[in-house]
């Protein structure tokens, strides 16, 4: 008999997964902007276990969008800029090799590891640009990939085994501390809000497929 509990639970966190590869990814645009505003992200957002974490991200968000004006876009940009691409280095380095490589730098051996992961999988990904593939948001693509097999095939062992050995070695470890220094570092409220629901999403993941994390050093 199909889970109907866990198909809802499945599908908010899909959508989630799905909304955080693309703010995570890439640079905000005044019509990606207008379109959470105009939807009410910040009402529309699911509300999971209902943490703290979860309402005060959503009402960092109902501030933002309360005060919107396309010509804050700017604003809007520099923010992801400063956070999450440069130019400098990233506050908040949404790369995981720079966690768990006590050199900090792109593609180490957590990257090549991740790589042969997903290529037992057979995932693999288009980009307009290149990018290591331990970037935040492509985790965030393939957790949106995983929860659609396990919504179309509940019994699928191998989508869940996967999307557990994703969480328990390979993100989870880190992506914790990058959600933290986002929330540290943010000039808006948008990715302030983001970051607390980004973290509020992992933690209910975490919950929900009973996972504990692999613990790891982290160095940063």
């Amino acid at each position: 008999m199909t889970d109907n509990t866990n198909d809802e639970v499945y599908l908010e966190l899909q959508a989630i997964a799905r909304l955080l590869h693309n703010v995570l990814l890439d640079y905000p645009t005044e019509h990606s902007i207008q379109y959470f505003v105009s939807n009410q992200l910040n009402l529309i957002w699911p509300t999971l276990q209902n943490s703290e974490a979860n309402k005060q991200g959503k009402s960092l968000l109902n501030q933002f969008f309360s005060q919107w004006h396309s010509d804050k876009i700017n604003n809007v940009k520099l923010d992801y800029g400063q956070l999450y691409f440069g130019p400098g280095e990233p506050k908040a380095m949404p790369w995981g090799s720079t966690y768990l490589g006590e050199q900090q730098i792109l593609n180490d051996e957590s990257t090549i590891s991740l790589m042969n992961f997903y290529k037992q999988l057979g995932i693999s990904f288009e980009l307009k640009f290149n990018q290591p593939v331990d970037h935040i948001a492509l985790f965030y693509a393939v957790i949106d990939q995983l929860l659609q097999q396990l919504i179309d095939e509940p019994d699928n062992k191998l989508a869940k085994e996967a999307l557990i050995v994703l969480l328990q070695q390979h993100m989870l470890p880190w992506s914790g501390r990058c959600h933290e220094l986002a929330r540290n570092h943010a000039k808006t409220d948008f990715y302030k809000g983001i970051a607390l629901l980004a973290g509020d999403f992992d933690n209910v993941l975490t919950k929900t497929l009973n996972i504990i994390p692999m613990p790891m050093r982290l160095f940063r």
